[in-house]
């Protein structure tokens, strides 16, 4: 790898940012020894910022960073984010992949999910074909915020307002999020400084702001009302994701212990019907969203996940598996001579 361009370290101190390096750093202090992470770079402020600063700190760490991109064809300001991208990874010296991919929106997902589906699908199979590690990705406290609000109003679990995780496992894919916990002005006040002294400028995706889509209604219309009313919103909201994260833990332990006597087949990861049948209802769906959750699904809403509960306790009832039709994004849930398995579509 290269030595790294002495620009970023004149940016970084310019915009006052070493908590920026030192989570990185302490990211990396995760890895195995020699070990390779690709950046997602989509082009965005978040993602140069990163970009710039792990390439900074590899080079202490024993690690190799490279830069993934995602085209998802979606806009046809696309083809320019390339070029944005290509500049970034020029003047860092760091081997670039760009992956097109095919943003399937039949999934049932809505577009975002979708792309989002596509997005970590082709992470995975790039990771695998360039031989890298982890995937770092550039989310912070305020990325963290809105995503618990979202899935507190998607009616989510509490598995699901712990929200993102720093180290995670997707696809068989390592995610490292290091900055979860800092907030957004301290990237955005990097990503100026490093505009002002090498003419990075951050691409902007309209669907960051486009009131169609969900998280874009939030930004446009929700947060600017939060702000006015309660200016420490942020704070409070990921304070609430590391304590739905402490109680996810604990969740954790009593589905595992519940997975455990359900007859699962080492194979195809398959339980017995009429013994999770046994357990309470309301461990009958822990132990549900545990098992997805093993077998890396993007968990369901609340609403989704009580069709496929109620569809599990009618067969019972009903004395045959070929009613079962759950179908969530590219995967279903059936049930084959009395065991409930997860399958490809």
């Amino acid at each position: 790898m290269s030595a790294s361009p002495e620009f970023v370290h004149r940016a970084i101190a310019t915009a006052q940012a070493d908590e920026l390096a030192v989570a990185v750093r302490q990211a990396f202090s995760v890895l195995p020894p020699a070990s390779s992470v690709a950046v997602a770079l989509s082009g965005g402020a978040d993602s140069l910022a990163l970009a710039a600063v792990a390439t900074a700190v590899a080079n202490t760490c024993d690690v190799t960073v490279k830069i993934f991109h995602i085209h998802h064809g979606l806009y046809a300001e696309a083809d320019n984010w390339v070029q944005a991208v290509k500049k970034i990874a020029d003047d860092l010296g760091v081997f670039l992949v760009i992956q097109h991919v095919q943003v399937d929106q039949n999934l049932g997902l809505g577009i975002e999910g979708a792309a989002r589906d596509a997005r970590y699908t082709a992470f995975a199979e790039m990771a695998k074909e360039h031989g890298v590690d982890a995937i770092l990705l550039g989310h912070h406290q305020q990325d963290q915020a809105e995503t618990v609000l979202l899935r507190l109003l998607r009616g989510t679990g509490v598995q699901g307002l712990a929200a993102m995780k720093p180290d995670h496992i997707r696809n068989g894919l390592r995610l490292l999020r290091p900055w979860l916990d800092i907030d957004r002005a301290v990237v955005l006040r990097l990503a100026q400084a490093l505009a002002a002294e090498v003419g990075w400028q951050a691409v902007q995706d309209p669907s960051n702001r486009d009131e169609r889509y969900a998280r874009g209604a939030l930004r446009e219309k929700v947060i600017p009302a939060l702000l006015s009313r309660w200016p420490s919103w942020v704070d409070a909201v990921t304070r609430h994701a590391r304590q739905a994260a402490e109680a996810t833990q604990i969740l954790n332990e009593v589905a595992e212990d519940d997975l455990s006597k359900l007859d699962i087949d080492s194979a195809d990861k398959s339980f017995s019907l009429s013994s999770w049948r046994d357990l309470s209802p309301t461990r009958q769906k822990l132990v549900m969203r545990f098992w997805l959750q093993k077998q890396a699904v993007q968990m369901p809403s609340e609403r989704r996940l009580g069709e496929l509960i109620k569809q599990l306790r009618q067969l019972h009832a009903l004395g045959h598996d070929r009613s079962l039709q759950w179908q969530h994004g590219p995967i279903k849930v059936s049930c084959v001579r009395g065991r409930v398995i997860l399958v490809s579509s």
